[in-house]
């Protein structure tokens, strides 16, 4: 390889470190006792050893979002989501399953936004008594909706297989394997969404 060919090789190989894809961990519950922040740690923990994206957590608690619509609510904090959620490439969603569904706050986070989700991908991990599949499955139509392009693979975490007393998060050692399964289809999703934005 002559210099020049090596100059542009290096410079090329810079511009694609650069250009990592950011893709947001969504804490999906803001209830009191939530284990949500223990297995949003965990899955960026798994994600951030691959060194392939930029994995931030985006906690839903952060934001004031009244419900939608609702008159005389402290909306302050919507201009915050809409920017932490536009500047995303992808998804993990972390979800619990409440009354065979996602919660009130993740459904009223997605409703804020429209754009924002638009042509990119997610991911769901989730769990509950049958591993959050209902949840899941709920997630799944609204994404739909949202154009956003849920894989396949779905890291689904048992309230009694993977928790001490319902509230000590200690996966099982096959449950980190289908993270990594479920980020090696999130992350060539994103990429190639990213080309139609």
């Amino acid at each position: 390889m002559g210099f020049i060919s090596k100059l542009f090789g290096n410079k090329k190989m810079e511009e694609t470190k650069m250009e990592k894809l950011n893709i947001g961990i969504i804490l999906g519950s803001t209830r009191e006792g939530r284990v949500s922040p223990q297995v949003g740690a965990w899955v960026k923990e798994i994600a951030d050893k691959r060194g392939d994206a930029n994995y931030t957590i985006i906690d839903i608690a952060d934001f004031k979002l009244p419900l939608l619509g609702e008159p005389g609510g402290d909306a302050s904090g919507a201009a915050g989501w809409s920017e932490a959620i536009a500047k995303q490439d992808g998804f993990v969603f972390i979800v619990q399953e409440y009354n065979h569904s996602i919660t009130g706050a993740l459904k009223n986070a997605l409703d804020y936004l429209r754009e924002e989700w638009n042509n990119k991908a997610a991911g769901i991990v989730s769990y509950g008594s049958v591993g959050g599949a209902r949840a899941t499955e709920h997630l799944r139509g609204i994404l739909g909706e949202l154009l956003v392009a849920d894989v396949r693979v779905h890291p689904a975490l048992s309230l009694f297989t993977d928790f001490e007393n319902g509230t000590d998060f200690k996966p099982a050692v096959h449950q980190q394997n289908s993270v990594n399964e479920m980020l090696d289809q999130v992350i060539p999703w994103s990429k190639a969404l990213k080309t139609i934005r």
